[in-house]
């Protein structure tokens, strides 16, 4: 399976984003929406969207953060019933979120209620930015966005408003790393190991991956 795994094209993937309750599954936050995309050869396939209802009233912190109300919660899916659906729709699949370990943590979190999991690989489009575009004012999504003009209709804070932006900058990654360094084929396991290059020897680190003429 591993090897397997290693041979997986990095632009046939799930990116992911979650909506939360606050910052930490394990001092008893929950997800409250999840929004994902999935990216075949290249190009938009699929999307997934849903509000959850944790169980619990949210903050009002969270209310103004997200723009989701405890309203809109108490007529959603219970979490369990979402994330079997979401368990089905990226079975298979390698992940990309934007700070990935927040929303694995999550995501395991979840599954981990329901006696699910999933197969696929996660990699961090923010650790990959931050070797690629060593420019940039900072590696936040917004940020990044605004400095690679990004087309977005200005949402930001929710599920899947999230993921299609991570999804629009994951591809400009790609496309960026096969024009700069002449790579025609990208898999996902160079893109794991590139957001554990250093910065210094992210040139040397990708060079050495391109194509022979």
């Amino acid at each position: 399976m591993k090897k397997k795994n290693q041979k997986r094209r990095a632009d046939t993937v799930v990116v992911l984003d979650f909506e939360t309750t606050g910052l930490s599954p394990n001092m008893g936050d929950r997800a409250i929406e999840i929004g994902a995309v999935l990216i075949e050869k290249g190009k938009i396939r699929n999307r997934f969207q849903e509000l959850m209802n944790p169980g619990f009233r949210i903050s009002g912190f969270i209310e103004s953060y997200t723009g989701i109300t405890n309203t809109m919660l108490k007529k959603a899916s219970p979490c369990a019933e979402v994330m079997d659906r979401f368990a089905d729709f990226i079975r298979g699949h390698n992940l990309v979120a934007h700070n990935a370990s927040f929303d694995r943590r999550f995501l395991d979190t979840e599954l981990d209620r329901i006696d699910r999991n999933y197969s696929g690989n996660f990699a961090c489009s923010m650790l990959v930015s931050r070797r690629i575009y060593q420019n940039a004012p900072n590696h936040k999504l917004e940020s990044l966005v605004r400095f690679m003009n990004i087309e977005t209709d200005g949402t930001f804070h929710r599920a899947l408003a999230d993921s299609e932006m991570t999804a629009k900058l994951w591809l400009m990654i790609l496309e960026d790393i096969r024009n700069r360094y002449a790579i025609s084929e990208l898999p996902f396991s160079l893109i794991q190991s590139l957001s554990r290059t250093s910065k210094t020897t992210v040139n040397r680190f990708l060079s050495s991956k391109r194509n022979p003429v």
